[in-house]
């Protein structure tokens, strides 16, 4: 027995000389070359890979978050490492399907095909969940010990060549909730559309890289150049405030409807916009769905050329893109600036006829064959008198009339931190004769865009001070802390602080006994102004109706200015309907904003008595209200949607417990509904609109030139980024 054990030892030691020789012998002919196969192999997840920056986030004031980017990940498949040992071809295939879904066919298309079947990088999927990510690793990993048989574990260690790579996915919280104004992002470091675009080279990040290579040595060496991720902005908007404007924006849509409707709310005392609604709804998640605003029937009927002009034209903002003649929301504007230039005395009066003849053209008065009578200047606001302000006008001239203009910004963007900003068109010394200087007078022969009145009208009733508007107050780094605070900029006075109060004394004049009645909300002081514009062609009998309008009337908190062009009834003359959005809007706003009720003497305050036309339609949450922070909750403190669905501070749904809830893919499901959606008519005359149809044509584009640029404008998208051919 002994001899038989020195005679195997013998044996075995041989054996190990004979394969330390061998060895030997392999690593001084051959072994660096097998060295770089090892290497090579397990550099492959990072030979050249980019490591994704993240995209700032967009908050609104209150720190709610309006866009975020949530990471995810490509799934990558290595043909060359699978092909490697006909071991791991089918548990790889296998395991994408039974995990992933991938499908069978297109795996082993990849492997088989000569054009990648040695390729170490083709993209099997997009947008993994991070928890499919991990459902996936856990079940490569398992083994024995989890219960599996030798064969089920052997199967999974044989997976192989399958890695992921880490990228951002755009989520908006609030889906259609301020849309015009939060914008989207295509992709990560490419945007055109609201804040996203705006502000973009400030949102996108720098990708990082991470390079392996085989150094000399043959050593594996890795050079990480780590990605810097965006900035992120916080704006002005209050996304309470936003959902309280769309929501009766939505019911008026509902009840009566208009080819457009536009509302803007600012603070007048800084030029920071608090709310802002510019037209079409679309899902900022999936801003390529049409489906709000076109039926199937007519969405299948566009070409590609026509499926790009109507996502533009969903995708544009009205508040600020689009160039109107505003009407008479512009008297009280045109006034003040009488009263400055001395053209005008507080204490002068005007007899309105009922019209004003120039050669032989008669422009009227909205009572023409009726008269005003003598009226004051609070009066003439408050009948809205187009005789008594062509006198007026008169008494400017068209040079001061023109400078006037010029002074409160309109032909001249405004400079807003939005893309595609409209400048309207003024006269010129050339082109305004006495006739179009009446018209000018009383809104008509010019345009401008709405963020330009409302922002010449903040200037007028907060004392005279003309602020630059603007969305973003903060840019914060990734961190959270604060890079650079965006203070309101004061661009100049326009009028003394004195004129800007007695124009405030008009506007409450309307509102209590004029044309801006049906604007009042109980418990408030507020001033207004209404405006009925007679759209070109005239006589065509399409109008765009407006009021703006502020509260309270000594300090205000906010400017409101509603826009309904071409309502859908058949007479549209009649500013009683923006009277009717802007009243629901500020019952529900000024409460919420804290604004303090300056007419209730007992600390009362009456229900103020909506119109009528929204009863049905104005929809609310069962059991939810705002907090502090302006998101809905339970009467436990959860946060909910409009829906009454618990969610999570992203928008994503949650089941009874606090857990998420997953779709067929495994993905976190959003919430559908964050934001509230939104008879019979009062007819009552609005005392604004006559048909002029002598009155002169705007001015075209090509006529007149603006004075000053918008470096962020954009001309749209191109068919490519539409996801069109």
């Amino acid at each position: 027995m002994k001899e038989k054990l020195v005679i195997l030892f013998g044996l075995v030691l041989l054996a190990l000389v004979v394969l330390i020789l061998r060895i030997t012998f392999i690593n001084a002919t051959d072994g660096r070359k097998y060295k770089k196969q090892v290497l090579s192999q397990a550099q492959q997840k990072y030979e050249s890979q980019v490591l994704p920056a993240k995209r700032g986030d967009i908050y609104d004031k209150n720190g709610n978050i309006l866009a975020t980017s949530n990471k995810v990940y490509n799934v990558i498949l290595d043909c060359k490492t699978v092909n490697s040992d006909e071991d791991y071809v089918e548990p790889t295939i296998r395991a994408l399907n039974e995990v992933l879904g991938i499908d069978e066919e297109t795996v082993r298309s990849l492997l088989s095909d000569s054009r990648t079947s040695k390729s170490q990088y083709q993209i099997l999927m997009k947008q993994l969940s991070m928890d499919k990510k991990k459902e996936f690793e856990a079940y490569k990993a398992e083994d024995e010990d989890s219960g599996l048989t030798a064969a089920q574990a052997k199967e999974r260690d044989d997976i192989k060549g399958i890695w992921f790579e880490e990228d951002y996915l755009r989520s908006y919280p609030f889906n259609e909730t301020a849309c015009d104004t939060v914008g989207f992002a295509l992709d990560r470091d490419v945007a055109d559309i609201g804040l996203e675009g705006y502000y973009n080279s400030t949102l996108t990040g720098v990708d990082g890289r991470q390079y392996g290579y085989i150094n000399n040595d043959s050593d594996v060496e890795q050079t990480i150049i780590p990605a810097v991720n965006g900035k992120s902005i916080q704006t002005s908007i209050d996304i309470g405030a936003q959902q309280i404007v769309e929501k009766y924006v939505n019911g008026f849509k509902e009840a009566m409807g208009a080819e457009n409707i536009g509302v803007i709310v600012e603070n007048p005392s800084t030029g920071e916009i608090i709310a802002m609604d510019g037209g079409d709804r679309y899902d900022l998640n999936n801003p390529r769905d049409l489906s709000n605003v076109y039926t199937e029937d007519e969405i299948k009927a566009m070409n590609d050329e026509e499926t790009v002009e109507a996502l533009n034209g969903m995708w544009s903002n009205f508040c600020v893109t689009d160039a109107y003649e505003p009407g008479s929301v512009v008297k009280p504007i045109v006034m003040a600036s009488a009263l400055e230039k001395g053209a005008i005395q507080e204490t002068d009066t005007f007899v309105c006829d009922g019209s004003q003849t120039f050669g032989d053209t008669m422009i009227k008065c909205a009572v023409y064959p009726s008269a005003h009578g003598t009226e004051t200047l609070g009066e003439v606001i408050a009948n809205s008198c187009n005789d008594a302000m062509m006198q007026i006008g008169a008494k400017m001239g068209a040079t001061q009339f023109i400078k006037a203009q010029s002074l409160f910004n309109f032909g001249t963007r405004t400079g807003i931190d939005l893309p595609n900003e409209g400048a309207g068109i003024i006269h010129t010394k050339d082109s305004m004769g006495e006739t179009e200087l009446a018209c000018s007078a009383f809104g008509q022969g010019f345009t401008c865009t709405m963020i330009q009145e409302v922002n010449a009208m903040s200037s007028v009733i907060n004392g005279g001070y003309y602020y630059q508007p603007h969305l973003v107050t903060k840019i914060l780094d990734s961190n959270g802390s604060t890079v650079k605070t965006i203070t309101p900029t004061l661009l100049k006075q326009t009028i003394s602080s004195r004129i800007s109060s007695d124009i405030r004394s008009y506007m409450a004049l309307s509102v209590q006994q004029g044309t801006s009645r049906h604007s009042k909300v109980q418990g408030y002081s507020s001033g207004g102004k209404t405006g009925t514009a007679e759209k070109y062609p005239r006589g065509n009998g399409k109008y765009l109706v407006s009021f703006i309008g502020f509260a309270p009337v000594d300090d205000p908190a906010v400017v409101i200015y509603v826009v309904v062009d071409e309502p859908n009834v058949d007479d549209q003359a009649n500013s009683t309907y923006p009277q009717y959005i802007a009243q629901g809007i500020l019952s529900e706003l000024l409460p919420y904003l804290n604004v303090t009720p300056d007419e209730s003497e007992d600390g009362t305050v009456p229900e103020t008595e909506l119109w009528e036309g929204f009863k049905g339609h104005l929809k609310s949450v069962s059991g939810g209200a705002l907090n502090s922070d302006g998101n809905l909750e339970d009467a436990d403190g959860n946060l909910i949607d409009w829906d009454g669905n618990r969610i999570d501070e992203n928008g994503y749904l949650l089941d009874a417990n606090g857990d998420h809830i997953l779709d067929d893919n495994g993905n976190y499901k959003m919430s559908t509904n964050l934001v509230s959606a939104a008879g019979s008519t009062d007819t009552d005359s609005s005392g604004d609109a006559v048909s002029n149809p002598d009155a002169p044509a705007p001015l075209e584009d090509d006529e007149a030139e603006t004075t000053q640029d918008n470096n962020a404008e954009s001309d749209g998208i191109t068919n490519e980024e539409a996801g069109l051919e």
